[in-house]
């Protein structure tokens, strides 16, 4: 489609929409539809609105539309062995730039090099009342009051359409290795917080079943005394297993089924294990943690959010159970005033992906 006539179509059905107090529904493939709360509205499709708009490789900065598959951008970068190093998860072999900003989602690598938001230098957002609105660029640079392009990152297409999108790339590591220990969770954490204190490359980290798979990547020099010093057994089909983990298709993943609940935990990565009923998988130099709880046992979500808390975190229902519970922490009132102060001003009506973060938002 026609960009121009793209971005038309899309003006006058937000204002029709905002003018009937109609919620939309922003979607590109629906690969992450399941996120967040329960999804309303009539769809607003994003897929017409696609391609690479600028990239220069020497600049490490690739602008492209909001349709644009991930795969098609990965499948440039790599042809200049460049990479979006945080390596976003697709979770669907359609997903798109503005589904993977929406999202806010990271991937093993963001214990190295930062999350997403720290990636978007620059968007341009289509509001509730069809303006087009630029913000950031296609720089690092400082920014006062709301850096709305970090904003935007995870806000779950609940503060506007988002029609494009600047995004820092990096050159891919050299070498790259893994190694893997025998050890439990409290031994894998402190291990981790060990290794992340010193001159390490480290680049993504996994504990799970008693194992502790870690990951190298940088100048060959670097990751192979890595090696050397750390010990540990080289992994099969490493590169698999990363993957894998990044597209939640390892095997601790399979136990998402019917009765079961999937949290993703925020933790301070020094955290002692929480010894909640469940399979646990760590992350993210233990900063990340992944429960798999059953959702008709005793422990219940305030159960769970009340030991987050505790820790110095906070706890989402990332897949299955019952969203009336929440799927995201409740907010402080001050910070959850904040979150509608932005809304209304660039939402006024209310229409875009109504309830998709909170009941109220």
């Amino acid at each position: 489609m026609d960009p121009q006539d793209f971005k038309e179509q899309a003006r006058a059905q937000i204002l029709g929409a905002a003018a009937e107090h109609r919620a939309l529904e922003i979607r590109g493939s629906g690969s992450k539809r399941w996120y967040g709360q329960e999804v309303q509205g009539e769809p607003l499709d994003t897929r017409g609105y696609s391609g690479v708009i600028d990239y220069e490789p020497t600049e490490l900065v690739i602008t492209a539309r909001c349709g644009t598959p991930l795969a098609e951008i990965e499948a440039l970068l790599a042809r200049h062995q460049q990479m979006l190093a945080f390596e976003p998860p697709h979770f669907g072999s359609g997903a798109t730039l503005g589904g993977m900003v929406a999202s806010g989602l990271s991937g093993p690598s963001r214990q190295a090099v930062g999350a997403l938001r720290d990636f978007v230098l620059g968007t341009v957002l289509m509001d509730g009342k069809g303006e087009v609105l630029h913000f950031g660029g296609q720089v690092m640079k400082n920014v006062a009051g709301y850096d709305v392009s970090r904003l935007l990152a995870g806000s779950l297409g609940t503060l506007g359409l988002i029609l494009e999108a600047s995004v820092k790339v990096l050159p891919r590591p050299v070498a790259v290795g893994s190694r893997r220990f025998a050890m439990n969770q409290a031994e894998a954490i402190r291990s981790l917080n060990q290794w992340g204190g010193q001159p390490l490359p480290l680049s993504g980290s996994c504990w799970h079943d008693g194992m502790l798979t870690i990951r190298l990547a940088g100048a060959e020099a670097a990751v192979r005394a890595a090696e050397h010093k750390l010990g540990g057994e080289a992994v099969p089909d490493a590169e698999q297993f990363w993957q894998a983990l990044r597209e939640q298709t390892h095997s601790f993943f399979s136990g998402i089924v019917a009765g079961k609940a999937l949290w993703r935990l925020s933790l301070p990565s020094v955290a002692e294990p929480l010894g909640l009923a469940g399979e646990t998988l760590v992350e993210w130099g233990g900063a990340q943690r992944w429960l798999l709880a059953d959702e008709n046992a005793a422990m219940d979500a305030s159960t769970i959010r009340v030991a987050a808390s505790a820790a110095g975190g906070h706890a989402t229902l990332f897949r299955g159970g019952d969203k009336n519970i929440g799927v995201f922490q409740p907010l402080a009132p001050a910070v959850a005033q904040i979150h509608r102060n932005l809304k209304a001003g660039v939402d006024p009506a209310g229409i875009f992906n109504r309830g998709r973060m909170y009941p109220d938002f």
